[in-house]
């Protein structure tokens, strides 16, 4: 009978979805998240940062909503916050390269040149053919 009764436990583990045991995957929250991120780079961050906010509450490491709250709280000059959030999501996944990008973005908004500077640095280290790459490098060589 255990027999039977693990052999059931096994398959039925085996036929959980991935996303189950890790909600950060799950296809429903990544497409919501890409809808947040959508919203933010339209430049409507009053939509966009509700949306990022609840991929973020369900997920604080999920890359594509951590970057669209970013990106909405800093179009929104809210710098704090977005600086307070990114923060959160950078203890909990130091590798999150637009984490580093938007709070750097931000840090430029307050007009604090050395944390800037740090995270625009981080974020190249991470993210070295992003988009974003070659105008973070220029920046910082008008910087130094």
């Amino acid at each position: 009978m255990k027999t039977i009764a693990a052999a059931f436990i096994l398959s039925s583990l085996a036929a959980v979805p991935a996303f189950a045991a890790d909600p950060c995957v799950d296809p429903a929250l990544v497409s919501r998240a890409a809808s947040a991120q959508s919203l933010a780079k339209a430049k409507q961050y009053a939509q966009a940062e509700p949306a990022a906010r609840a991929v973020v509450a369900t997920c604080a490491t999920q890359p594509v909503g951590v970057a669209a709250l970013g990106e909405s709280l800093a179009g929104q000059k809210k710098y704090n916050d977005a600086i307070v959030a990114l923060s959160a999501a950078i203890a909990a996944k130091p590798d999150l390269a637009y984490a580093y990008f938007w709070r750097g973005q931000s840090y430029y908004g307050l007009k604090q040149k050395d944390k800037m500077v740090a995270d625009f640095t981080t974020f190249l280290k991470l993210a070295p053919t992003a988009p974003e790459a070659n105008t973070v490098k220029q920046l910082l060589a008008t910087l130094r």
